[in-house]
């Protein structure tokens, strides 16, 4: 191609979702570029949990907003996103507690199937698990976990049922911008003008904004996952958790098998480069912190691991806007590997941005790409005991 209306930039769960909205809202001439496979980033290493606890508003209704994708995807979109509602579990530290009671409150608010559940009753929802350590939880009974590849691969052939392309190992050099305004983008195929460009290219935005003169603060990191097989006599599939007093999540893969990851990022300078394998130490760490949820745990065996790349801002929270200095240009950067599961109602807004000059899903004005300039990095006052990483998929 030559020439588009709309071109994105990255083939993971939030590209793809913006390209199926932008061509279902009637964009005929969609291109999406990837410059490996599709999911070949953040997306297929995603631990892919799909629950609406935040400890703030914005995100909780963008999960929200996802969630009734996930929950009708066939209908929506079309495909199996391997949603399974297996319920979640929110699990915070004594000192916490008025803080979840608030951030329930607030998410009841906008409709979301939630509350706060004392320690005693956790062994019910989580049995054989430790709870003398537990301030309180928050119970989800309608969320659970999606397969990122399948949701991915599902968007895009969506996409191309409605008329958008989608190009593979197609790398984007450039962005091209004349007079302040974006005219197209440069691969190694050529040059494709569009007036348009939504770039979400994961952990390889550098490149991409540096011409222009942008400069975010985003830094790539490395981000591991394990799995566990079960020990004997461990049979019941349990639900997803993020367990805040031992800084990690985990939920069930298959019948068997635990994946978790634990809030740990190594800040890593070149994307292109880096191992995938896990590290011998990252497993002894989440060895440990499922051990300390669910003692049985301590004798399972480890099976496998991966390690991907995601981008964090400074802040830790997403950037999603249309970029003020560069008219055209749409992006969603820096989300610290949280975006699967908001990555519906992102792709979404990002389409009823481009075609009806605002969003109208979700007020996307707290991801503004001018807060920090502003002075006025995010801050959740109701948070589990920092501002710290925050890479709970």
């Amino acid at each position: 191609m030559t020439r588009a209306d709309v071109i994105v930039i990255g083939g993971g769960a939030n590209g793809t979702s913006t390209a199926f909205h932008l061509a279902s809202r009637g964009v005929k001439n969609v291109l999406l570029l990837e410059r490996r496979q599709l999911g070949a980033g953040a997306t297929g290493k995603s631990g892919s949990l799909v629950r609406m606890h935040y400890t703030n508003e914005p995100e909780s209704r963008l999960a929200f907003e996802s969630l009734k994708v996930f929950r009708d995807f066939r209908n929506i979109v079309g495909g199996d996103c391997g949603f399974e509602p297996i319920g979640f579990l929110q699990i915070v530290p004594r000192g916490y507690e008025a803080a979840l009671a608030r951030n329930v409150a607030r998410q009841q608010r906008l409709g979301i199937a939630t509350e706060v559940v004392t320690p005693g009753r956790l062994n019910e929802l989580l049995p054989g698990c430790r709870t003398d350590d537990v301030g309180a939880a928050a119970w989800e009974p309608q969320s659970g976990f999606a397969d990122p590849n399948a949701t991915t691969f599902a968007f895009a052939e969506a996409a191309r049922r409605l008329g958008a392309t989608i190009e593979t190992g197609c790398e984007v050099l450039r962005i091209l911008t004349e007079r302040g305004r974006v005219v197209g983008v440069e691969t190694p195929r050529g040059r494709v003008e569009a007036p348009v460009v939504v770039l979400v290219p994961g952990a390889w935005a550098a490149p991409l904004l540096a011409p222009l003169g942008l400069d975010f603060g985003l830094v790539p990191h490395r981000i591991q996952i394990t799995i566990f097989r079960w020990p004997a006599g461990f049979t019941r599939r349990h639900c997803v958790v993020i367990d805040a007093i031992h800084q990690s999540w985990f939920r069930p893969e298959g019948a068997a098998t635990t994946l978790i990851g634990v809030e740990l990022g190594a800040g890593h300078a070149d994307p292109n480069a880096f191992d995938e394998g896990v590290d011998p130490e990252f497993v002894a760490t989440c060895r440990n912190a499922l051990a300390g949820r669910l003692p049985a745990m301590r004798e399972a065996t480890m099976r496998g691991g991966w390690a991907g790349m995601i981008s964090m801002s400074a802040d830790g929270r997403p950037i999603i806007d249309q970029i003020p200095s560069v008219a055209g240009l749409y992006c969603m950067l820096g989300d610290s590997g949280t975006s699967f599961k908001t990555s519906p109602a992102i792709g979404k807004c990002l389409a009823e941005w481009i075609v009806d000059g605002k969003p109208r899903t979700a007020d996307l004005t707290p991801f503004r790409s001018t807060r920090f300039a502003e002075a006025l990095p995010w801050h959740d006052e109701d948070n589990y005991g920092g501002q710290g990483l925050t890479i709970s998929r």
